[in-house]
């Protein structure tokens, strides 16, 4: 691969790197050395499961991986229990050390969907974190100034409110910079929310004698509302987790506008393929061809070789053929006589994480009652009746409303 060429598939879909030149001329002299940078990506095992907007760094560290160098999954088991602020209006409730370990094993299994195990070292934090001690995380301390970490966007808009910052807040930065003079790392990635950190791993690096780290930020992946970050919490992500048939009608429900986008992030097809895609399109091909193209690949990368096409037949015969899975799970619910409404029926189904989520989805227009498109969110359910709930293309349960 040329040098020209290299930097293309580094830097596609990046969307800022620090400094941008220094990064070039790192390449260029690994290249000529054949010297193997060290690549980092930091996760923090908050919750279970990983979605495709993690993703995305994950998908530049295979690229560093494919490129000849070392990638560093770091799984942040220490800075995990204090929770990273980041875009928080409020202090995030700790986790224990168990929990975080706990989440942390899944993470490991999951990641090497994408991730070559042979060229992977993966770390945690907690190695040399707890090591520290009071007297180190002193001297941690005094590399930064209280007016300095107050120029981060969240801390001086809660500062402002009034709302409290916890003194152990201002520790997580400082803790994830210093991971970066741990691991000697050359390259950091994050997501645009985390620039603020990754800047602190080169201060840190400076102040430890180090040769600075370059940044590389990535995009905030939409989830499939199309507005929102991708989120477990919103109900809006596409799971590592998911089954296959789930993961590709999740896939499909995506707007063939942010389609384009999710073959820019998530696609591994080269560029000139994309812009293949949007002339023909642009010709009057249906996008609905295109993305099933992308949501043949997606699952077959993290379910299996023909895992894909498999899918992409299943949601031919269900959704053009009118087909109805053929086991759909069935529960009871007590109801009053006034009846329950729909969003409390999709939650209690466990359709929905929340009633909220819920109405979103029926703004959306991802609701079906007995097949029919529902796009009322006040809609109420009669009691004594039986309701086949459709919730997106692949989620459906039969509910059975009994009367108190």
């Amino acid at each position: 691969m040329t040098l020209a060429a290299l930097f293309d598939e580094l830097e596609r879909g990046t969307d800022e790197i620090i400094p941008h030149k220094d990064f070039r001329a790192r390449i260029e002299e690994a290249s000529s050395k054949g010297i193997k940078l060290r690549i980092k990506a930091g996760f923090d095992p908050t919750a279970k499961d990983l979605h495709l907007g993690h993703t995305l760094l994950l998908n530049k560290l295979r690229a560093f991986q494919e490129a000849g160098h070392e990638a560093i999954f770091l799984i942040g088991d220490f800075t995990g229990m204090i929770g990273d602020p980041t875009g928080k209006n409020e202090t995030r409730k700790p986790l224990t050390r168990e929990q975080v370990q706990e989440n942390a094993e899944t993470y490991k299994a999951q990641v090497f969907k994408i991730l070559d195990p042979e060229k992977t070292t993966i770390a945690f934090n907690s190695a040399w974190l707890d090591p520290l001690g009071a007297e180190g995380m002193i001297r941690l301390a005094a590399q930064h100034t209280v007016a300095r970490m107050m120029e981060r966007d969240d801390f001086s808009k809660r500062y402002a409110a009034g709302q409290p910052i916890a003194i152990h807040e201002f520790l997580y930065p400082l803790l994830q910079g210093y991971d970066s003079v741990a691991l000697r790392a050359d390259v950091e990635l994050g997501g645009t929310d985390q620039k603020f950190n990754l800047l602190m791993g080169r201060h840190l690096q400076s102040a430890y004698g180090q040769r600075p780290q370059i940044i590389m930020t990535s995009p905030i992946l939409e989830g499939l509302d199309g507005v929102q970050k991708m989120s477990k919490s919103l109900g809006n992500y596409i799971g590592l987790a998911d089954g296959a048939a789930e993961m590709f009608g999740k896939l499909m429900s995506v707007s063939d506008t942010l389609m384009w986008r999710y073959f820019e992030l998530l696609s591994f097809r080269p560029l000139a393929d994309i812009q293949r895609f949007r002339a023909e399109i642009a010709a009057g091909a249906n996008p609905r061809d295109i993305k099933m193209g992308l949501a043949v690949e997606l699952v077959d990368r993290f379910h299996g070789a023909t895992a894909g096409e498999q899918a992409r037949a299943g949601f031919v015969a269900q959704f053009s053929q009118g087909a109805l899975p053929d086991h759909i799970p069935e529960i009871s619910l007590p109801a009053p006589l006034t009846g329950l409404s729909l969003v409390k029926v999709l939650k209690e189904a466990g359709l929905c994480a929340s009633t909220s989520e819920a109405g979103r989805l029926v703004d959306q227009k991802a609701v079906r009652v007995d097949q029919q498109r529902v796009e009322d969110r006040g809609l109420i359910l009669a009691a004594g009746q039986t309701y086949l709930l459709q919730v997106g293309p692949r989620r459906f349960c039969r509910v059975v409303l009994v009367a108190m």
